[in-house]
């Protein structure tokens, strides 16, 4: 830490395969947070990028967009399955995920303390993660004198995305971390402002566990990603102020936060 200068963090969610701007990310803070979302499988932005037009090219992947933004989910995985028929589709997912944790666990700066995204695949995470980076999730961890915990993943939604877990097994790792005083998780508490993105133009699930802990508990931040174009970046729940730190895939900027 530097001592008398105080503590400087940054934080940074939904990387999604910015493995170059994640490299300086950590440049002049005493520690990066990662709120989770490592993998890109597809880019709404850029059709070209991303596991799924690597493997069945920019085409189909617009279509896939085009499908689930139309909200279209039945469609969206009829279409899916014809593109996968005759494909061992875990191992070419798996292979393609393993290249890029490798690029990005690589660009990790130490100290770096992560929790899991709900696109990412947690099981392959022990593989990748070196000394220095710590994985956190329904856990707490002392930063500068300020307690941080950190609760993975996202709740159960139409896309079944790989780490979607019940509303109760979420509930209980946002109560194991008791009063803390930033609250780091991958998606939002449940307030429409938060969750309402205004370009895909939907609501995407946020856990009211999130928000009863933070009026239970009033941290002085609560700080999440996930939701990439949100009806509000920030807002305040009685004393703690909401930070949406995402999408750092697009700006490559961190979140600051020192004291």
């Amino acid at each position: 830490m530097r001592g008398s200068r105080g503590t400087r963090v940054h934080v940074v969610s939904d990387v999604h395969g910015n493995a170059r701007d994640l490299a300086r990310a950590g440049d002049g803070a005493d520690a990066l947070i990662c709120l989770g979302d490592l993998v890109l499988f597809l880019d709404y932005a850029d059709h070209a990028r991303g596991i799924f037009p690597d493997l069945f090219g920019a085409e189909n992947a617009g279509r896939l967009v085009e499908l689930r933004t139309a909200r279209r989910f039945e469609e969206a995985r009829a279409f899916a399955r014809g593109l996968w028929a005759g494909m061992d589709r875990a191992t070419a997912i798996e292979q393609a995920v393993r290249k890029q944790y490798a690029e990005l666990f690589a660009a990790f700066p130490t100290p770096t303390y992560a929790t899991y995204g709900n696109v990412d695949i947690p099981a392959l995470w022990p593989e990748f993660a070196r000394p220095g980076t710590t994985v956190l999730d329904g856990e707490r961890v002392e930063i500068g004198g300020r307690v941080f915990g950190f609760v993975g993943g996202g709740l159960r939604t139409p896309m079944r995305t790989p780490y979607e877990i019940d509303d109760d097994v979420y509930a209980a790792k946002v109560e194991a971390l008791g009063e803390v005083d930033v609250l780091c998780s991958h998606i939002p508490p449940d307030l429409p402002e938060l969750c309402y993105d205004t370009v895909a133009r939907r609501f995407e699930r946020g856990s009211s566990a999130l928000l009863e802990a933070i009026r239970a508990t009033r941290p002085r931040y609560a700080l999440f990603g996930h939701v990439h174009q949100p009806l509000a970046r920030r807002m305040r729940v009685g004393v703690t102020e909401c930070v949406n730190v995402g999408h750092f895939a697009s700006t490559g900027t961190p979140w600051a936060m020192e004291w």
